[in-house]
């Protein structure tokens, strides 16, 4: 009872975030995030931006692989297979309504300004999105030179009308993050041995006594 009640909490919080997220993908992690993290406590923020980053990096759409990273880690398969079947259904749904009209629906005047104040209401959401993302990631050096790095390169090419795709952006942070974690252990094995001989003197010479 207790394993279905769990499916059933997944099912509706995705459900939530699948009917009431609008813009898709950037525009749904501060939604996704306060339903997860703050409503729901099934992830704290730490975990969250880790499987932001997991599902970035990986094919599919970010709401859906995020659902099913956080149902597999609640409920095994079935949660994932919940939380995933929550978060597509309201948007599939949705769709397949319009498209069986959809020619009618596009002539419609106030759907498309409807559309344009959307928009803008998904331009603040990503805004706020990467507010909040910032304002949780842990102030280390290669954190903040990555992001101010990061920024700068966008705005630079955003501003020569350089095209460059988003892939590469992660792919480089993930290499640059690769090469300072083992920059990290490398340095950090001197100090190892260093602890290690002297725990050993310090044997040794409880032994001599």
């Amino acid at each position: 009872m207790s394993k279905l009640k769990t499916f059933f909490s997944l099912f509706l919080t995705m459900f939530k975030v699948g009917l009431f997220t609008f813009g898709g993908g950037y525009a749904m992690i501060a939604v996704i995030e306060r339903e997860i993290t703050e409503k729901k406590k099934l992830l704290t923020h730490d975990e969250f931006l880790d499987v932001i980053a997991i599902a970035e990096s990986t094919p599919g759409p970010l709401a859906v692989n995020t659902s099913t990273f956080v149902g597999y880690k609640k409920g095994g398969v079935l949660g994932a297979l919940f939380s995933t079947l929550g978060v597509v259904l309201p948007s599939f749904t949705i769709i397949f309504l319009i498209s069986l009209f959809f020619d009618s629906f596009l002539e419609l005047k106030f759907v498309g300004y409807a559309f344009k104040g959307i928009q803008v209401a998904v331009a603040f959401l990503i805004i706020t999105a990467g507010i909040r993302m910032f304002s949780h990631l842990k102030r280390t050096v290669i954190n903040v030179v990555l992001f101010s790095v990061s920024v700068i390169a966008l705005l630079l090419l955003t501003l020569f009308a350089v095209k460059f795709s988003s892939i590469y952006f992660i792919l480089i942070g993930g290499f640059i993050g690769v090469v300072f974690y083992l920059i990290k252990i490398y340095a950090d094995k001197p100090e190892k041995k260093e602890d290690k001989i002297q725990d050993n003197s310090l044997d040794n010479d409880g032994e001599g006594k």
